[in-house]
């Protein structure tokens, strides 16, 4: 391999892979057969802890990072004004929300009940607040923004009294993210599973907003003057130190998910970190393209699938139809009944046969989108 410094690259075929992967697995995980009977691994922790169904969203904002600090570097780089780039990146962030909104609303679109924050929505706020730190700090100055929001909101979970409520918690319904939400959106517009916290409430943000620093400064170390070898050992480094740390903050703010902790980010963005490494390394410097082809496809329209197939799934429930053991059930929980269950003794066995089965129907659209040059960007 030749020790010349290649300039950064305009577009990582990396990200596109690392982030299709990463939406075949949300495609996995939000599409079950049967919800009753979820393949283990695929289930989120029950509080505190991690599976691998909870690195799909902190990797999805890493990636969110890395994205950004790619597409806003040229702007950046050339002191061009950043008025026009801002209203661009604010538009961007309204549609992503405002689609968020549109699959808390549908089919029913009951304005009365709905959700106010949610996946997208985080996306969306998380993709803004990252994208005025990068154009408008150094590198330096968001290594401390990270590890302010980090310190941060530790001491706020663990330190501040939660009112009406007594002492700060890490409960689910009693802590001071729990009590933030209520207080902002009254019950009827949180998570319709509990209606009394929010997965992706508001003080929980401020934490995810470090996982996209995380990928965004991960895409600056990219971005560099070095060689290859150099930006893998720095990203693989850089990957063992957060996990290490994530796992040892974990002993007194434990790995959760719904609360988003200090611990989750370090953890998760270290995972992030090291499998970005393995891409970069395989994908843009040994130039193993073949298999990428199987994936890049989901990369490239990851709103799309996102959107579409929830969007498909609620409109599936509208259709009525009777079901092999007794009742009705929507169309999606027929075709299953009818034409997965019977082949199968074990149920959570049957249930992932169901969402590989969505991930193959969604890779033949996606393919042809892709061969076709289709590309949704909100």
């Amino acid at each position: 391999m030749s020790n010349a410094i290649p300039a950064a690259p305009a577009r990582l075929l990396s990200l596109d892979v690392f982030r299709g992967l990463t939406v075949m697995g949300m495609v996995v995980v939000n599409n079950p057969g049967d919800w009753g009977h979820i393949y283990p691994p695929l289930e989120h922790a029950e509080w505190h802890g991690c599976t691998p169904t909870d690195l799909v969203f902190p990797f999805f904002l890493f990636i969110v990072g890395v994205s950004l600090a790619y597409a806003l570097a040229g702007p950046k780089q050339r002191h061009e004004p950043q008025g026009p780039v801002l209203r661009q990146v604010l538009r961007r962030a309204a549609v992503l929300f405002g689609l968020g909104l549109l699959l808390s609303l549908y089919p029913r679109f009951d304005f009365s009940v709905v959700r106010v924050m949610g996946v997208l929505q985080r996306i969306a706020l998380v993709y803004l607040g990252c994208s005025v730190s990068y154009l408008k700090t150094s590198w330096r100055t968001q290594v401390i923004l990270l590890i302010s929001l980090l310190i941060g909101y530790a001491a706020l979970l663990q330190l501040v009294p939660v009112p009406g409520v007594g002492p700060a918690n890490l409960a689910p319904a009693t802590n001071l993210g729990a009590w933030l939400d209520r207080a902002a959106f009254t019950e009827a517009h949180l998570w319709k599973q509990s209606r009394t916290w929010d997965p992706e409430g508001l003080l929980g943000t401020l934490p995810a907003l470090s996982t996209g620093l995380l990928g965004g400064l991960a895409a600056q170390w990219l971005r560099r003057a070095a060689t290859p070898a150099t930006k893998v050992r720095g990203l693989l480094a850089a990957g063992v130190l957060c996990a290490l740390l994530g796992l040892l903050w974990n002993t007194w703010f434990p790995i959760n998910k719904a609360l988003w902790t200090s611990s989750y980010v370090l953890f998760t963005g270290g995972l992030a970190l090291l499998v970005l490494a393995a891409l970069y390394w395989l994908c843009d410097v040994r130039d193993y393209r073949r298999w990428a082809a199987l994936v890049v496809p989901f990369g490239v329209n990851a709103i799309a699938v996102f959107v579409g197939s929830a969007l498909l799934s609620r409109t599936f429930g509208l259709f009525k139809l009777p079901l092999p053991g007794g009742g009705v059930g929507g169309l999606k929980e027929w075709l299953y009944s009818w034409g997965i269950v019977p082949f199968f003794s074990d149920p959570r066995q049957a249930s992932l046969a169901g969402a590989v089965v969505c991930l193959l129907v969604w890779w033949a659209v996606l393919s042809l989108l892709y061969r076709r040059q289709w590309v949704w960007k909100a």
